[in-house]
C-alpha cells in the first residue's frame, strides 16, 4: 500500500517539498559554518556531485555484452548508449516491416514494389543516421551506426545498383514488371538478400534490447502466449 501511494502525484509533490525544505535547511546550516567545518561540508557536497555525475555517465555510456555476427564480418562486441538504443529501435522497426526481411513468395507481389520498399529502407536508414548524434565509443568497439552503414554499403546498395536499372529499362517499354525475363533471377537474389538482412535486423533488435526479436523477425512471435489473458471471474465466486 505504501509503495503504491509513493507512486501517486501528490506523494511526489509532498516528497519534493520535503526534499526542498531539507535542502534549504542544509544550505542555511552550512552558511553558518566556518573554519574546518565549512571545508568538510563543501568537500562532502563536491564528492556527492562527482558521484552523481559518474553514476549518470555510467548509465548513459556503457559497454554491452551483446555480440553480433553479420555477413562479411566476424563476431563483434558492440558499444551501446541509451541514445544509440533508440537509433537501433528505429532501424529495427524500419527493417523488420519491409520486404527487405519479409519473405516474398514466387509469383506473389510485384518486384517494382519490392525494390521500392528496399530503396525506402536505404533512404530512411540514411535519414535516421543523419538526424542523430554519433554514438559515444568505448575503445575500438563498433557502434550501431557502423552496423547500419555496413548494411547500406554491403547489402542494400549492391542489390539496388544491380536490379533497379535493369527493371527500370524494362518498364520503360513495357507495362510494369509483367513478363520481365530477369524476374526469376531478381527474386532469387532478393531471397539471398533477405537471408543476409536477417542478421542485421536481429542485430538492431538485440542492440535495442527488443524482447523476442528473433520471433518477431521470423513471424513466429505469439503475442497471445506472451501476454495470456486474465481469466474472468467465475460467476458466484467470492473475491477477497
Amino acid at each position: 500500500m505504501i509503495a503504491g501511494w509513493l507512486q501517486t502525484r501528490w506523494a511526489r509533490v509532498l516528497l519534493g517539498a520535503l526534499g526542498g525544505a531539507l535542502g534549504g535547511l542544509g544550505v542555511y546550516l552550512g552558511s553558518q559554518l566556518t573554519g574546518a567545518g565549512l571545508f568538510v561540508v563543501a568537500g562532502g557536497f563536491a564528492g556527492l556531485v562527482a558521484a552523481l555525475v559518474v553514476h549518470s555517465l555510467n548509465q548513459t555510456v556503457r559497454l554491452t555484452d551483446v555480440k553480433i555476427t553479420v555477413p562479411q564480418f566476424s563476431e563483434l562486441n558492440f558499444t551501446v548508449t541509451r541514445e544509440s538504443e533508440q537509433v537501433a529501435w528505429k532501424l529495427f522497426v524500419e527493417t523488420v516491416t519491409r520486404v527487405a526481411t519479409q519473405r516474398l513468395d514466387p509469383g506473389v507481389g510485384h518486384l517494382r514494389e519490392a525494390l521500392s520498399s528496399i530503396h525506402g529502407v536505404f533512404e530512411l536508414t540514411r535519414e535516421i543516421l543523419k538526424e542523430t548524434q554519433p554514438s559515444r565509443r568505448t575503445g575500438s568497439d563498433p557502434t550501431v551506426e557502423h552496423l547500419a552503414i555496413a548494411m547500406l554499403n554491403s547489402e542494400l546498395r549492391p542489390f539496388l545498383t544491380r536490379w533497379h536499372p535493369l527493371l527500370a529499362a524494362w518498364e520503360a517499354t513495357h507495362d510494369g514488371d509483367t513478363g520481365w525475363p530477369e524476374a526469376a533471377a531478381c527474386r532469387a537474389d532478393l531471397a539471398k538478400l533477405q537471408s543476409r538482412m536477417r542478421a542485421y535486423v536481429l542485430g538492431f533488435g538485440r542492440l535495442a534490447r527488443v524482447p523476442n526479436a528473433a520471433q518477431i523477425v521470423d513471424g513466429t512471435f505469439d503475442a497471445t502466449y506472451a501476454n495470456p489473458p486474465v481469466p474472468a471471474a467465475r460467476e458466484g465466486a467470492v473475491s477477497g
